[in-house]
């Protein structure tokens, strides 16, 4: 079962808290607590704080334990963008963009299909088979050309003599 939490207009970029929830997302709900804990960010702190009503909601609405869910979505999205002026030189004024962002977590009770670290690790081994993969169509290629090469009859060489 699925359960979410949203904290709508966080006075802060999308921009910097999605940094914060792309190290959390396929983590169970403890260890995600901790990485937030001794995260010195302020999106680490309203991450938390959402994660935390999440929590709450898996407990109180659905009658989930906590010990057994894991993050399964943390989704950022823009807010609306709060315009303001600072003035400037020769009476002008420039545009402040004081940006806000909607944090969504979603935690579910089912096992993980992939974990972080098992991503991590399968794009490893997608890099690795690549690499091959390229070094044995270049040695295809090089033997092909030689091939090729000896194929072709060769110019004489005019002698001085």
């Amino acid at each position: 079962m699925e359960v979410r939490s949203i904290y709508k207009y966080a006075r802060i970029s999308p921009f910097k808290v999605r940094e914060v929830t792309r190290e959390i997302q396929g983590l169970p709900v403890s260890a995600a607590l901790d990485l937030l804990a001794f995260t010195p960010k302020k999106a680490a702190f309203l991450i938390g704080k959402t994660l935390k009503s999440a929590i709450a909601n898996a407990e109180n609405n659905a009658n989930l334990k906590p010990d057994g869910l894991v993050v399964k979505e943390a989704i950022v999205g823009e807010g609306p963008t709060l315009k303001r002026i600072m003035p400037r030189a020769r009476g002008s004024a420039s545009r402040i963009l004081k940006r806000t962002s909607h944090i969504r977590i979603v935690l579910s009770d089912e096992v993980p299909i992939e974990t972080r670290e098992a991503r991590k690790a399968k794009q490893k081994q997608k890099k690795k088979a690549a690499k091959q993969k390229m070094k044995s169509e270049e040695s295809e290629g090089a033997a092909a050309g030689s091939e090729k090469k000896s194929a072709t009859p060769k110019k004489a060489v005019k002698q001085k003599g």
